[in-house]
């Protein structure tokens, strides 16, 4: 099982940010892996609201999809991936501080067992990658 969490405070209000991130349209802008990502369901997003995407990762695109466990604008969103070669749990924060907001995105992965050979190479991606797509997000934001 791989876990991670990463943290970087914004300058910018929990909604703006929250808004932002919730956007598939912004997806592919702050995540670099992400090729492509959309609603499945229907009506306004919340518990129960489908995406299906589609990232590229270790050189191949990997489609998911996953499913939105829990949905409190502006405050925190979490998510499952329910069809996918591996599963992830994962939420995203934002907290309100003096200079705007601490975004930290948590979660972890348990690998199908094709992965989990290479189970240190992906988790040090991951964690890059997470790393980088928050640096994005807050260049974004801020910019």
């Amino acid at each position: 099982m791989i876990t991670f969490e990463n943290t970087i405070n914004i300058n910018r209000s929990p909604q703006e940010i929250f808004d932002y991130v919730a956007d598939p349209v912004n997806a592919h802008k702050w995540q670099s892996q992400m090729v492509s990502v959309e609603w499945t369901s229907e009506g306004p997003p919340g518990v129960g609201s489908r995406q299906r995407a589609v990232s590229r990762f270790l050189g191949r695109d990997i489609e998911v999809i996953s499913e939105f466990t829990v949905w409190e604008p502006p405050h925190r969103h979490s998510f499952k991936i329910i069809d996918g070669p591996f599963r992830v749990e994962g939420t995203m924060k934002f907290a309100a501080e003096e200079n705007g907001t601490k975004v930290t995105m948590a979660g972890q992965s348990e690998l199908s067992a094709i992965f989990k050979l290479a189970e240190g190479l992906i988790k040090k991606k991951m964690e890059t990658q997470f790393d980088t797509n928050l640096a994005d997000l807050k260049l974004l934001m801020e910019g």
